[in-house]
């Protein structure tokens, strides 16, 4: 497949042989190799390899089905592969771990807790001073705009502010790899789109590593520094492509960007038969 001209293709697959482009000089912290996952006879993922940059947001994307969420809970350490390694900063991952934070679909909120005592509970966990924690706390729920709903509980919450103490609760912990399961799926358009400017913004101004998991062609390309295309399973990868050359303009303008809706498009000509 040929992108537009500033869309780098990292790295695409012939005949079930990767054929790589020239090597980009970026500083990965995560990287998988030869993963593959087997659920009794069923081959969920098989012999997938892909690098995360740091300090980017790399969105997983593909048909229901393709091995997406698999991969992520590998990588957090949540399932054991049948086959291959995860590495984070150079050390295996053997299991879950204080670099890595989940914010999950359904949001998994602990709904006895108002929102003060969720977003802190990771530090809690850890053993930080109450004061300590709530100071932090309040930094990230400031950040994601829940500012006066300290004392609200998950019940007197919309899905979408639900979802925002999730993503702030995986902040605080300071986490240097985030790793996001379909975050936005569960709210309305005009908040989805809110959502992704946000995240825009705390790519930019958080320095961590985003794994982000969507079905959304528009809004992978809308988000990512990189994009991984995953085929049905046994899922590998497809392609990963770098949307660049409308990275650096104003937020309103993406969607308006030519090279955007031709990106998408050629996504979903790659995708289109993959699809039921």
């Amino acid at each position: 497949m040929s992108y537009l001209k500033g869309t780098t293709v990292v790295m695409s697959q012939t005949n079930d042989a990767f054929a790589k482009a020239e090597p980009l000089d970026v500083d990965t912290a995560v990287s998988v190799r030869g993963v593959s996952k087997n659920y009794g006879e069923v081959e969920a993922l098989k012999n997938l390899s892909l690098d995360f940059p740091r300090g980017q947001l790399t969105s997983l994307l593909g048909p229901s089905g393709c091995g997406k969420t698999t991969l992520l809970k590998i990588i957090a350490g949540l399932l054991e592969p049948t086959a291959g390694e995860i590495e984070i900063d150079g050390k295996k991952v053997t299991g879950p771990g204080p670099d890595r934070a989940f914010v999950f679909q359904d949001f998994a909120l602990l709904p006895w807790a108002n929102v003060m005592r969720n977003v802190s509970f990771g530090l809690e966990l850890r053993g930080v001073a109450k004061s300590e924690r709530e100071d932090i706390a309040q930094k990230y729920i400031d950040n994601v705009g829940l500012s006066g709903f300290e004392k609200a509980y998950p019940h007197e919450l919309s899905g979408g502010m639900r979802q925002r103490v999730g993503l702030a609760r995986a902040l605080s912990v300071d986490a240097q790899v985030l790793l996001l399961d379909e975050p936005f799926s569960a709210v309305d358009e005009q908040n989805r789109r809110k959502f992704q400017e946000d995240m825009l913004e705390l790519v930019r101004n958080e320095n961590k590593t985003f794994l982000f998991v969507t079905h959304s062609i528009e809004e992978a390309v809308y988000v990512s520094d990189q994009i991984a295309i995953l085929l049905p399973r046994p899922s590998r990868v497809s392609e990963v492509i770098r949307p660049s050359s409308f990275r650096g303009t104003n937020v309103e303008n993406i969607r308006r960007s030519p090279e955007y809706l031709d990106i998408v498009d050629q996504i979903w000509a790659s995708l289109r038969n993959y699809v039921e």
